[in-house]
């Protein structure tokens, strides 16, 4: 057996044509997947391994790495209110991938374990600090810890040279305000010092610093050197996991009559529009100022950005069955879809997998309704377990249904759409949704020659478990909850799958997970606790309906971690597995914060057609524009740019 200790995500692409061919296949194509654009001017940062390649090289000390991994999150997130998704228990994204394509902000918890998690991955130590009003994480390699705080952008240097610990901070800051009360009496006399370089008087590990101002602040103008005197007048040793979720991985997803625009602007639109803070730079550009200082670059114009994700579903073409989930009792008549057989419903299910969160939804329909007939509309945001309904016509005719309260914040959905009666169907389909996205990873362009590589695979889908563990608290009726996945449980709460009674065999949680297609890896994690060194977690996966179990990975002996792992000996042509989180005896505290379980598969109908390319931007207030259509799975081309472009928008769809 092998595992994996890296973690990646593969999302499902679909996309059709009967004219093109699946790879390996002996059919015509159904879906497309992992359809990606890249600039020379942009750093490729598509998954956690794309990270690594980018950042991190062969040769480097551990220092070095550390800095990378900080400079990483420095230029991909601002520190502003943070992104809600309510997924995780805490009710913030942790996830650092999140961060770089969706979001591209967050608050110091946030930022803490975007380090926690890039350092784990690359197999530093790692492990979060709480100081006064403040979260700070710490890598550790060459036998210390060093604080790296991505979050307020800074580190510090010991007399040795290296990156200085927590405990160093706290013992600089609290012995200077200890020897010199009057000037820290208040943040007013801190202040009053700090000016005029005057913060260099203070405490010496402090005072070499490159990343405070003439009076301070630091090159966000959000914080700065009298934050940090006061952050870290601290008690010692508080240990905290700031825990993350990883699996999360964009991409693009193109069916015929489907388009993905993604801006270099937004609307004003975010994650937290209904029920908290949105960020500080909706409509400014602030705190990026210090990107030139620290060598970063900067190709956007903001960080938000909000897109547009269509799909006019082919109801009339019958190739639909190639993408669509179920395509039962149905066929195409005259451009329009209709019931096959009148004596039983004809049932067409859509996924709608998103690389970005989605903000609203909106179903428009032509519905043409028989005698006696009906079409019933449904939504499952649970791997199709359970259906919702959101309609049921009764009449022909134009119609139009609201789906942001039931896809608000989702990745990921399902419809069904159940038609009844002789006659009855689908004359046009057509759905849409508002998406929030960050701007910093798009592939922008830049003044002369740019070069593009476009590619297209390889052809997985995905199908994931996660959602809110805690089932009766703040995300209920917010957020897809753990156990709407119909969890079996023994000896264990549904509020963080905490075991029940202290017995010599602990607990478990079972989940059933199938894939349309055949599974090609199976990749599992948690944010967990066993605070016990006797104690801890097996993850488990069964592929015989549990009769046997493979240990894909153990977590025990932590107050608070995370582990992700990757298992990749699945039995060939397998489409449902059981996936178990099975614990020892409890002695002190075992639970579950967070958790994610990825299937990937290989897409039944998988391979690659044409795909249109838009470029939208402007040169001193003009308009250009630029089409291509990419032809095969791997190309690159150039767009040549007169002026300094401000970049609009990136239009990917089929081509005609």
């Amino acid at each position: 057996m092998r595992i994996l200790a890296r973690f990646a995500v593969i999302v499902v692409v679909v996309l059709f044509s009967g004219a093109f061919f699946a790879a390996g296949a002996a059919g015509p194509v159904g879906v497309v997947s992992n359809v990606k654009v890249l600039s020379d001017k942009v750093e490729d940062m598509s998954n956690l391994e794309a990270w690594k390649k980018t950042y991190i090289k062969e040769g480097m000390t551990n220092e070095e790495k550390a800095l990378a991994i900080w400079k990483t999150v420095v230029k991909y997130r601002h520190q502003t209110s943070p992104p809600n998704e309510w997924l995780q228990l805490a009710g913030n994204v942790h996830d650092f991938m999140k961060t770089v394509h969706v979001y591209g902000y967050g608050m110091c918890c946030c930022a803490s374990a975007n380090i926690e998690q890039l350092g784990r991955y690359i197999g530093f130590g790692a492990r979060g600090r709480i100081i006064s009003g403040h979260s700070v994480p710490e890598l550790y390699y060459d036998g210390k810890w060093h604080l790296l705080d991505a979050s307020l952008i800074n580190y510090f240097k010991s007399p040795d040279g290296s990156i200085a610990s927590v405990e160093e901070l706290i013992t600089a800051v609290t012995t200077f305000r200890k020897e010199n009360r009057d000037t820290c009496e208040s943040n007013a006399t801190l202040r009053k010092f700090a000016r005029d370089w005057g913060w260099k008087k203070g405490p010496p590990l402090l005072a070499s610093t490159e990343f405070y101002s003439k009076d301070g602040p630091n090159f966000a103008g959000t914080h700065g050197w009298i934050a940090t005197m006061s952050e870290y007048d601290c008690k010692r040793n508080q240990v905290y996991e700031y825990g993350y979720s990883q699996g999360y991985r964009p991409n693009v997803q193109l069916r015929p009559g489907e388009r993905l625009t993604r801006n270099w602007f937004n609307k004003g639109l975010h994650v937290n529009m209904k029920d908290g803070k949105g960020p500080d730079i909706l409509k400014t550009y602030r705190g990026m100022g210090y990107w030139g200082k620290l060598g970063l670059g900067r190709l956007t114009p903001g960080r938000v950005g909000n897109g547009i994700h269509e799909y006019a579903v082919p109801v009339g073409d019958a190739s639909l069955r190639l993408s669509a989930l179920s395509y039962e009792n149905l066929a195409a008549q005259d451009g329009k879809l209709r019931v096959a057989a009148a004596n039983q419903p004809g049932v067409l299910v859509i996924r709608m997998p998103s690389s970005y969160v989605y903000l609203s939804g909106e179903i428009n329909l032509k519905a043409a309704v028989g005698p006696g007939g009906d079409v019933v509309v449904s939504f499952s945001d649970n791997n199709g377990l359970d259906w919702k309904e959101v309609a049921k016509i009764e009449q022909s005719g134009d119609q139009k249904i609201d789906l942001t309260s039931q896809c608000f914040r989702h990745y990921d959905y399902r419809l069904k759409f159940e038609m009844k009666g002789a006659g009855t169907g689908l004359d046009a389909l057509n759905i849409r949704h508002d998406v929030q996205h960050s701007q910093l990873p798009l592939p922008g362009l830049r003044a002369g020659r740019n070069t593009i590589t476009f590619s297209s695979g390889p052809q997985e889908g995905t199908v994931t478990i996660e959602g809110n563990m805690d089932p009766e608290g703040k995300a209920k009726g917010r957020q897809v909850l753990i156990t709407d996945f119909h969890p079996v449980l023994e000896n264990m709460q549904p509020k963080t799958l905490r075991v029940q009674e202290y017995n010599r065999t602990g607990g478990s949680a079972t989940f059933t997970l199938e894939s349309p297609g055949d599974m090609t890896r199976i990749r599992m994690g948690a944010h967990w606790r066993a605070r016990d060194q006797r104690e801890g977690w097996i993850m488990q996966v069964s592929f015989d309906d549990g009769q046997t179990w493979q240990e894909t990975g153990h977590m025990g002996g932590n107050a608070g971690c995370c582990t992700y792992v990757t298992y990749d000996e699945v039995p060939k042509e397998t489409r449902k597995a059981l996936i178990r989180y099975k614990t020892t005896r409890m002695r002190n505290t075992l639970c579950l914060f967070d958790l994610r379980v990825d299937a990937d598969y290989t897409e039944p109908n998988g391979g690659f057609r044409p795909v249109k390319v838009t470029y939208v931007w402007t040169e001193d207030g003009e308009e250009k524009r630029d089409v291509r259509v990419a032809k095969k799975p791997n190309e690159t081309y150039t767009i040549t740019c007169a002026k300094e472009p401000l970049m609009k928008s990136l239009i990917v769809e089929l081509a005609d």
